[in-house]
């Protein structure tokens, strides 16, 4: 894969989302929508510690993109997010018509680890984006940014916040 540094920077700010929402009580997770000439439309980190489990960035924003968009516009955006984006994410993605999808950690790498780390697996199963929304472009792992939002993951697990 041949991110731009934009790309990359888009990434590395899904990456700090995902720190925030670790930072506030919640799991790490961060998206940013950007179109198609680069501008950063919105953003948004992992909300789910108020006990709503659809308060997922990724949700959130194609919220935002059915409302402040066409359907031109959203063609040609892109989300990057800091991990593959969960069915229900897919399917909003997918019903929106937002375009590619770039991400740092994928639902299996995430599964493995939470398996690793002891944690309690996902109570829907993960699945590739392809999966729910055929078509779609997608790309991602991102290697270098893995390990980062790897250890996010760790992080939150280890706390007490799980409890």
């Amino acid at each position: 894969m041949n991110l731009s540094d934009a790309e990359q920077q888009s990434l590395r700010r899904c990456v700090e989302l995902a720190t925030e929402a670790l930072e506030a009580g919640d799991e790490a997770f961060g998206s940013v929508l950007v179109a198609a000439d680069g501008t950063v439309l919105a953003e948004d980190r992992n909300r789910v510690g108020s006990g709503d489990h659809t308060r997922h960035p990724e949700f959130a924003l194609a919220r935002w993109a059915a409302e402040n968009m066409t359907p031109q516009e959203r063609t040609a955006a892109t989300v990057f997010t800091s991990g593959e984006h969960c069915p229900m994410c897919s399917a909003a993605h997918g019903w929106v018509g937002l375009g590619r999808i770039v991400y740092v950690s994928s639902s299996a790498q995430l599964a493995g680890w939470l398996a690793e780390f002891g944690a309690p697996a996902s109570p829907v199963r993960g699945l590739p984006i392809q999966d729910i929304v055929p078509g779609l472009v997608v790309e991602g792992p991102v290697p270098d940014l893995a390990e980062q939002v790897k250890d996010l993951h760790r992080r939150f697990y280890s706390s007490d916040s799980t409890d």
